[in-house]
């Protein structure tokens, strides 16, 4: 436990702040005072710190589990250039050297980022249990329930690595949750004393402009005629990889002085992280992205987030807007929609999820295995080749089939009934989170179309209160787009070439 004397003074200290955020302070105390804790903070208002500055006060090691690498990578070299040097992050992007160089020293570190996948590897799992852990970290937490937005299966095992490192203060962090998903994220990790630090999610310095439009073409003029005489940090969402593609190229026609590139998971990892590192230094101007891009994202002067496709539900709504504004400048958002746009969404939810053809190919290809004892594929381009789903459909096959007692990895047998009733069971499941996912995307629409204020009807969902504002409040209560001026990004270009900055950023880290 940590004897305090002034938090202010130790945020200062080593992290040059001299006042904490909203719930900030809260959320540390009773983590340095070693409860459990769930944090629901807005997001961009620092949720990081309610994990970096007690790892730096324990006097053990504080572990971090974050669902993307980008987002383990920019903040271990963040908190070094803060010449905090005992933060490591390993993932999958590590070479087998340097891993086994992490490993041999790890009790070096005070904080250990880790993905929720490598942390099931037994190997990471010897090398933890040696550590004294002060403090185990969920960061997106919302990724722990199975009614949350970006569902992470390898998230509902984290109650057992828990147990493993003997129990130590949990913190669930997230920007985004219901009380539904609240409820589930404290269930899932066993901890029914947590304590909940719950604060208002509106932020009052972003303007919110939906505006109804016939085709695409009618889009990509609002964003031209937006951006033409505003150069300053933006992202475009879409729902595909392709338009995505697309709309980048056209934009770069159309708005020559600007910088753009597009980002999606379809890009090689390295692609991804250059384009990501020039964006967070201000050599690309405007990024057309799927929402792969954003989560973990610390660049604080992005003034416009466009939604030329609109997601499936509010919160990844919300969680995208709120990578607007960070500085707590006044920022945008702008959704575009035509009646067409309904159909993408409609079909991703059905792609997402096994269909009950998906379901009978696959229970005939694990009887088919068992029967003539051989073992199933481990490779994920084999499993989606042999069965004909794909690797998201997999995930929640695989998870299912594992939460209802069969482990296909362990290579046993089991009773053919007990197969075939579990896939029941699977498609009940897939039904239920079929309807969740249909009512959600409902929800969406409902906003889109609404009459009224829509930082009322947006945030009235996930909580009591909202801030009302007057001026620079949403589309519907009047806001004049003309009259926004933002200051201006550095109009000159890098002169780097693209394989010398590639080049550089392979040193990341190092």
């Amino acid at each position: 436990m940590y004897k305090r004397l002034s938090l202010e003074n130790e945020l200062e200290h080593y992290f040059g702040y001299s006042e904490f955020r909203t719930g900030q302070k809260e959320i540390i105390s009773d983590c340095l005072d070693g409860k459990d804790v769930l944090g629901i903070l807005p997001t961009g208002t620092g949720k990081s710190i309610c994990y970096q500055l007690p790892s730096r006060l324990l006097d053990g090691i504080t572990i971090v589990v974050s669902p993307l690498i980008s987002l383990m990578m920019d903040q271990v070299k963040e908190l070094k250039a803060k010449n905090y040097k005992e933060a490591v992050a390993i993932n999958s992007f590590l070479d087998f050297e340097n891993r086994k160089h992490i490993y041999r020293n790890i009790n070096k570190y005070k904080l250990i980022y880790v993905s929720p996948e490598i942390l099931q590897q037994k190997e990471l799992q010897s090398y933890l249990q040696s550590l004294s852990v002060s403090l185990f970290v969920v960061d997106e937490a919302h990724c722990i329930s199975q009614w949350g937005h970006e569902f992470r299966p390898d998230y509902q095992k984290l109650d057992t690595i828990i147990e493993m490192l003997g129990n130590p203060p949990v913190l669930a962090l997230s920007a985004t949750a219901t009380n539904e998903v609240q409820e589930d994220i404290i269930s899932s990790l066993k901890r029914p004393s947590m304590i909940k630090h719950v604060f208002p999610m509106d932020r009052t310095n972003i303007a919110l402009s939906v505006q109804e439009v016939v085709n695409n073409e009618e889009k990509l003029e609002i964003i031209t005629s937006v951006l033409k005489e505003r150069k300053v940090p933006s992202l475009i969402y879409f729902s595909s990889k392709s338009a995505a593609e697309n709309v980048s190229h056209i934009l770069s026609e159309r708005l020559p002085d600007h910088r753009i590139a597009y980002y999606h998971g379809g890009m090689e990892q390295m692609d991804r992280i250059a384009i990501q590192q020039q964006f967070m230094n201000d050599q690309i101007d405007i990024i057309c992205c799927t929402s792969a891009f954003g989560m973990g994202i610390n660049k604080n002067n992005i003034r416009f987030v466009f939604h030329y496709h609109f997601p499936g539900q509010l919160e990844s709504f919300i969680q995208e807007i709120g990578r607007a504004g960070r500085d707590g400048h006044q920022s945008v958002s702008i959704l575009l929609y035509s009646k067409q746009d309904i159909f993408l969404p409609k079909q991703m939810i059905e792609s997402e999820l096994p269909s009950d053809e998906d379901l009978m190919r696959v229970y005939r290809g694990i009887h088919s295995y068992q029967k003539n004892n051989l073992s199933l594929p481990h490779n994920i381009e084999e499993i989606e080749s042999f069965f004909e789903v794909s690797e998201v459909q997999w995930r929640f096959i695989s998870f299912q089939l594992d939460k209802h007692g069969i482990n296909l990895e362990n290579g046993l047998k089991y009773d053919q009934s007990k197969i075939k009733q579990t896939f029941k069971l699977i498609q009940n499941i897939r039904d239920e989170r079929l309807l969740l996912k249909q009512s959600k995307l409902n929800d969406i629409l409902r906003w889109i179309q609404a009459e009224g204020c829509l930082r009322e009807n947006l945030y009235t969902k996930f909580q009591k209160v909202y801030t009302k504002i007057d001026e620079y409040c949403c589309s519907n209560c009047g806001i004049n787009l003309q009259s926004f001026k933002p200051d201006q990004t550095n109009k000159n270009r890098s002169s780097q070439s693209w394989e010398i900055k590639l080049k550089r950023l392979l040193l990341i880290g190092e």
